[in-house]
C-alpha cells in the first residue's frame, strides 16, 4: 500500500510539474522579445514623426464602436501623412498576426474604410500574409511547445492529414484558408511543425485569404451601418467561401479516388 501511494504522490507530481512548466526555454523567450522589442521600436518611430495631437484615441480596437472613433480620427491623418498612417497600420497588422493577438477583423475593417476596397483588399492581404509568414518562421524557432501544449488533439489531426495528402497539399492548404475548418491562428503556429514547405504556406495563404478579405473590407466601407461582425457574412458570402473551398480541394479527392 505505501509503495501504491508513493507512486501516486509521485505521478501527481510529475502531472503538476508538467502543467506548471513553462513551454518555452530562456532562448525560446530570448528570440520572441526581440520581435517584439523590434515592433514596438517600429510603432514608436511612427509615433514620433506624427505632428504633435491627443492620441488617446490611438488603441486596439475591441468593438465597432472602438474602430468607429479611430476611424473618424485617422481619416484627418490620413491624406496628410499617408506614409506614416500606412506603415503604422501594416506593423500593427503584423505584430496581431505574428503573436495571434485577436481583433485582425477590425483592421481589415479599417482598411476598407480609409482606403477603398481595390487598396484594401491589397493592404489587408499583404500584410495578412506577411503576419502569417512572421508567425510561421517564429514558430519554426519557438511555436512546438506552445503549440503541443495548447492543441495537442488538433496538431496531431493537422499532421496525419498533411501526411495522408502530401501529393496535393496546396489543394488542401488552400481549402484551410477559404473554410474555418480550422482556425487561421492555429495554421500559422502549426505549419512548420507539421512539415508544411513555406512556398505552399505562401501561396496558399496568399490566395486563399482573397475571398474573406474582400467581404470583410467591402463591409469597411459601410462601418457606420454596421451593429454587430455578425452583419459581415450573411448566407451568401459564407456559401461562396465554402463552395471556393470545395473547389479547391475537388482534384485532391479526385486523384485519392483514382488511385
Amino acid at each position: 500500500m505505501g509503495k501504491i501511494e508513493n507512486n501516486n504522490e509521485e505521478g501527481e507530481g510529475d502531472v503538476k510539474g508538467s502543467i506548471s512548466k513553462f513551454p518555452l526555454n530562456f532562448w525560446e523567450m530570448t528570440v520572441a522579445s526581440t520581435v517584439v522589442l523590434g515592433f514596438l521600436f517600429g510603432l514608436m518611430g511612427v509615433y514620433l514623426t506624427m505632428p504633435a495631437s491627443d492620441y488617446s484615441f490611438l488603441k486596439l480596437p475591441r468593438t465597432l464602436q472602438d474602430l468607429q472613433i479611430l476611424r473618424d480620427h485617422l481619416e484627418d491623418y490620413t491624406s496628410d501623412y499617408t506614409a506614416q498612417v500606412l506603415l503604422g497600420y501594416c506593423m500593427v497588422y503584423i505584430f496581431m498576426q505574428t503573436f495571434m493577438i485577436p481583433g485582425t477583423v477590425f483592421m481589415s475593417l479599417l482598411a476598407g474604410s480609409l482606403f477603398g476596397v481595390f487598396r484594401g483588399v491589397a493592404l489587408v492581404v499583404f500584410n495578412a500574409t506577411a503576419g502569417a509568414s512572421s508567425c510561421y518562421f517564429l514558430s519554426k524557432v519557438i511555436g512546438r511547445p506552445l503549440a503541443t501544449s495548447l492543441w495537442p488533439d488538433k496538431l496531431l489531426f493537422f499532421q496525419n492529414q498533411v501526411a495522408k495528402r502530401r501529393a496535393r497539399l496546396l489543394n488542401y492548404m488552400l481549402f484551410l484558408r477559404l473554410t474555418p475548418t480550422l482556425p487561421n491562428t492555429f495554421i500559422n503556429v502549426a505549419s512548420p511543425i507539421v512539415d508544411v514547405p513555406y512556398h505552399t504556406f505562401f501561396l496558399a495563404t496568399s490566395i486563399g485569404l482573397i475571398p474573406a478579405a474582400y467581404v470583410t473590407v467591402r463591409a469597411g466601407l459601410a462601418l457606420g451601418e454596421l451593429r454587430s461582425l455578425g452583419d459581415l457574412y450573411d448566407f451568401n458570402s459564407i456559401a461562396t467561401l465554402f463552395f471556393i473551398g470545395v473547389v479547391s480541394v475537388t482534384p485532391t479527392l479526385v486523384s485519392k479516388n483514382k488511385s
